[in-house]
């Protein structure tokens, strides 16, 4: 079944590759753990994008036959070149194709991170994820919940740029708050024995590695990553995006805090 998704709106540039893989590498420890897969176990990770996330699969669980699918070719690219490079041994098949298109079913587990928020449809999503798992297999979800963000100094302008983001996610199809829907989505999906966690960021002035790695390198570059596309839609003017931004910056100094909550869920086929 072809199915038509939304445009990814952040893009496919370098920059956006590096954010991807900065954030993985900076939650990598927060968002993983829990995640280790048996040995010899065959894993499905679904929307690898540029192998960001695929590196700690392999990292947590080395032994695994794991599949890598994703929609974009250039992006696919990318994941072989990074795995190869930091796991020349692991055992990889990658396949350039549409989650509704898979030829290969049966399973052990699902990994899928990042990528319901981009598509119409994530119960339709979520009910091929369980048709490719086989009984008593998992499916492991995370997404983020872009509501979640909060910060001091606090700032309508910096709050603005953040639900311009969350409004052009909106228009291209997808959904920025989707974190707070992934248990009832998990459930309507018809996975059984859903569990669903917060798993909370909180940055201040004595985590330096968290203001860089997240609050700057991940999530304002995130937002800041769709000025051009908020200004040519009429969101914004240049003026009120960039203080938006400064004010985001703000959150990241030596008196700021930085807040967000990632939720993730673990299912069931029955």
């Amino acid at each position: 079944m072809r199915v038509d998704f939304p445009r990814y709106v952040h893009g496919y540039s370098g920059p956006e590759a590096r954010r991807l893989g900065d954030q993985a590498d900076v939650l990598a420890g927060l968002l993983h753990a829990g995640t280790r897969f048996p040995a010899g176990s065959s894993v499905l990770e679904v929307g690898c994008g540029v192998g960001a996330q695929t590196v700690h699969l392999l990292a947590a669980s080395p032994h695994i036959e794991l599949t890598a699918v994703d929609r974009s070719a250039e992006s696919l690219a990318t994941a072989r070149e990074t795995v190869a490079r930091r796991f020349p041994g692991a055992h990889v098949r990658w396949l350039h194709a549409d989650l509704f298109d898979l030829p290969a079913t049966g399973f052990d587990h699902a990994f899928v991170c990042f990528v319901l928020e981009h598509l119409p449809d994530p119960v339709a999503a979520l009910a091929a994820v369980r048709e490719l798992v086989r009984p008593g297999g998992t499916a492991t979800v995370i997404e983020g919940d872009h509501g979640s963000a909060f910060f001091h100094p606090r700032s309508t302008a910096a709050q603005a740029t953040i639900d311009h983001l969350v409004g052009l996610q909106a228009a291209a199809g997808g959904d920025g708050l989707i974190g707070r829907r992934l248990h009832p989505l998990l459930c309507a999906a018809g996975l059984r024995e859903v569990v669903v966690e917060p798993r909370t960021v909180y940055v201040d002035g004595s985590r330096p590695g968290l203001v860089d790695g997240f609050t700057r390198n991940t999530f304002i570059a995130m937002v800041d990553g769709v000025r051009e596309e908020a200004l040519a839609a009429g969101l914004s003017t240049p003026d009120e995006w960039d203080r938006g931004i400064a004010d985001l910056h703000r959150a990241a100094g030596q008196d700021g805090t930085f807040h967000y909550t990632f939720f993730k869920g673990t299912a069931v086929r029955a």
